[in-house]
């Protein structure tokens, strides 16, 4: 019998962090999971209130924006549920974990979360399960199933999707600049995987690719850039619109727009969002990206109820192209709703 190897100091210190996490989860899991009985606060007329509090990863995104907008619209459906402010991280994992830890103290009702990257926010959203705090994760994920609930999209589904749309568009082959958001964040290695898988055996290569951050301004200087260096590019896929369309301003800037086709994805149906833009001929096809936040607001109504909530909600997607781009603009439209 082989003898069993000696662990170095680091090591052991990773197996005693990794048991206790594994014990932390599994101690607190249940908890997560059973709704409180008690309001943080009250109406003045005997009624409960739930507090619930939302911390976004950055607003200065439109889909980011638009999501916030949406959630305040879709709790206000539930007299019994009071949003508090919603947090901005900007973009930022250490605001973002201060943030958290301020709804932990507060003792909100229900916690939502929107990591900005997963592994930061981990141990925070472990703290508010200790707390017994039920955690509803939007869109992005957390190294730890130490949640109530999951929702977002199947982002390696909607990558494969851009990806073929690609080989769609380039029947013969050709050249991909790929606009990449945050690489730490699970769903730009999705999107990204996704469509790699799809484009290969295409003759399609992927000639340019570089993190942007999921910023419209990034997207347009780092495409400024690659267009100055004359390779030549057939498409352009950005791992969201705000990436997509900042690669056709500077496409637009180089009077070289009309050669490049352009793929992204979140299709907000916002009058700068990827949907219009796909209608008035700007990108090639984009795909819908739900924000989640109707899910969310029903989701803390039926934990404050003590309703049994999914552990993941996987919500679809649609491929917008020109000929459907009027119509899903239509039914995704809020604006008259948010004002």
């Amino acid at each position: 019998m082989s003898a069993v190897p000696a662990l170095s100091p680091s090591r052991r210190t990773f197996v005693a962090l990794a048991g206790a996490v594994a014990t932390v989860a599994a101690l607190t899991s249940c908890a997560a999971h059973a709704p409180k009985t008690a309001a943080a606060g009250g109406s003045g007329s005997g009624k409960k209130t739930f507090v619930v509090g939302y911390s976004q990863s950055n607003n200065a995104e439109p889909y980011r924006a638009q999501l916030n907008a949406q959630l305040q619209h879709f709790v206000k459906k539930y007299p019994d549920l009071k949003l508090l402010p919603i947090t901005d991280a900007h973009q930022d994992s250490a605001t973002q974990v201060s943030q958290v830890q301020n709804f932990v103290q507060q003792k909100v009702d229900v916690l939502i979360v929107s990591p900005n990257e997963p592994a930061p926010l981990t141990a925070a959203v472990q703290q508010a399960c200790t707390a017994h705090i039920p955690v509803i994760i939007l869109d992005r994920t957390v190294n730890t199933d130490c949640y109530t609930s999951f929702i977002g999209g199947d982002n390696y589904k909607i990558g494969k999707l851009a990806g073929e749309a690609a080989v769609q568009a380039l029947p013969h082959g050709g050249n991909v600049a790929e606009l990449q958001g945050t690489l730490s964040d699970q769903p730009q290695i999705d999107r990204d995987k996704g469509f790699r898988d799809a484009i290969a055996g295409h003759h399609i290569t992927i000639v340019y690719h570089q993190e942007a951050k999921w910023l419209k301004a990034n997207a347009t200087a780092i495409m400024q850039r690659w267009l100055d260096q004359n390779q030549k590019i057939d498409l352009v896929y950005g791992e969201n619109d705000d990436m997509a369309l900042g690669a056709v301003l500077a496409a637009r800037g180089a009077g070289k727009a009309d050669g490049i086709k352009f793929v992204g994805i979140d299709g907000l149906a916002i009058p700068t969002g990827g949907i219009r833009a796909v209608q008035l001929g700007q990108m090639y096809t984009t795909f819908i990206y739900p924000t989640g936040a109707q899910q969310a607001a029903d989701t803390a109504e039926a934990i404050v109820h003590g309703q049994t909530v999914s552990k993941h909600q996987t919500l679809d997607t649609t491929r917008i192209t020109k000929d459907n781009a009027a119509a899903v603009y239509n039914q995704y439209d809020m604006s008259a709703k948010l004002g």
